[in-house]
């Protein structure tokens, strides 16, 4: 199977060091060099459809630009390039939810992919309106997802739910086909939600042994619902013509950081609900000391930005093996990511992706 690649929209704007943000952490935990404005993001969308990435992810939360209006924005600048827009269930009735991504995929030309964000912090969550604890979260999920799908098919849906209700619903117009449903999240209650919908399942960057034992709970759990998902990682990537050009960009990011700054952002990190979080800050423990924890998987981004928090750094031939690493563990679709997106695009798809397409593992 060809491996699949997607790139990043940083909708809370971009800069040469870390954009802090996300999943707990404090939206102004680095400087902002760039704004996210439409015609930056867009020639960021335009170099990824260029370079030959299939798609592009936009975040969600308060910290950032809304995902659908930006995107709906974005997608005459572009020709085929897809967007995985993050949403989060019980926002906005499931109902409306199927209704957008049917209109969105209909009008983009089935350029729509969802990234279903389920909510790990409780903070934001009851910003939004929305007071349900984090197993209740994913619980809704489950019934939320189940009635998008229905929809999506054609169905007349009735449901008195735990957390949905809905009488008579149902879409005049379908989408063509049905966006796919990425994924993610640690937690058992997350894993059981995964193995009921993910068409793909995404973790962090975590090591390879630990994405692989992740990956064969998902499995079990969905070959016994009848369901056979994709897997995906999503991380950073640093890579130059040399390992020490990719190093050295790498201590870039963080020689310049305010040790007072990495603790507050480790504080606040370290009341996250969400698991994946909790993994990710177990692999430096708010350290600098030992950030290479996988060859050429590095955690330094994760010292002030919440969510994924490791980089794939190193020569473009290292980065392509360790891509070929997590192949060999089941991952077929990468979200990457880099500081600035803008150049890094570019670094990793003028020089990674050419050594995949010679060995046969990626085609544009």
């Amino acid at each position: 199977m060809s491996l699949t690649f997607h790139w990043f929209l940083p909708t809370s704007g971009d800069a040469r060091d870390v954009v802090g943000g996300g999943h707990g952490a404090p939206a102004a935990a680095s400087t902002r060099g760039r704004p996210p404005t439409l015609d930056y993001l867009g020639q960021i969308a335009r170099s990824a459809e260029q370079l030959g990435f299939t798609g592009a992810l936009t975040p969600t939360g308060s910290w950032c630009e809304d995902a659908w209006l930006t995107t709906a924005m974005l997608v005459e600048s572009t020709k085929r390039l897809k967007f995985l827009v993050a949403v989060r269930p019980g926002l906005v009735s499931p109902t409306l939810a199927a209704q957008m991504a049917s209109t969105f995929q209909r009008l983009s030309g089935g350029r729509l992919l969802l990234n279903v964000v389920t909510g790990g912090e409780a903070d934001e969550q009851r910003g939004y309106g929305d007071f349900l604890d984090k197993d209740d979260r994913y619980a809704r999920c489950d019934e939320y997802l189940s009635v998008l799908s229905d929809l999506w098919r054609g169905r007349t849906v009735d449901v008195d739910g735990r957390f949905v209700r809905l009488s008579g619903a149902r879409l005049s117009r379908l989408p063509d086909p049905p966006p796919e449903i990425y994924f993610g999240g640690s937690s058992p209650a997350a894993l059981k939600v995964a193995a009921r919908h993910a068409d793909v399942y995404l973790t962090w960057g975590e090591p390879p042994d630990a994405v692989a034992a992740k990956f064969a709970e998902v499995r079990d759990r969905a070959a016994a619902a009848g369901r056979s998902p994709r897997f995906g990682l999503r991380a950073h990537v640093i890579t130059r013509d040399t390992a020490e050009d990719a190093w050295a960009a790498a201590r870039r990011l963080i020689d310049g950081l305010d040790p007072r700054t990495v603790a507050t952002v480790q504080e606040q990190l370290a009341r996250s609900e969400s698991e994946g979080q909790r993994r990710m800050l177990a692999l430096h423990n708010g350290s600098a000391a030992r950030l290479e924890i996988f060859p050429n998987l590095w955690a330094g981004v994760g010292l002030v930005r919440g969510g994924a928090g490791t980089a794939f750094v190193g020569s473009h031939q290292e980065v392509a093996d360790l891509i070929e690493t997590y192949r060999q563990v089941g991952v077929t679709e990468f979200v990457l990511s880099g500081y600035p997106h803008l150049e890094e695009a570019y670094w990793f798809g003028e020089g990674v992706l050419p050594i995949l397409r010679a060995r046969g593992r990626w085609s544009p």
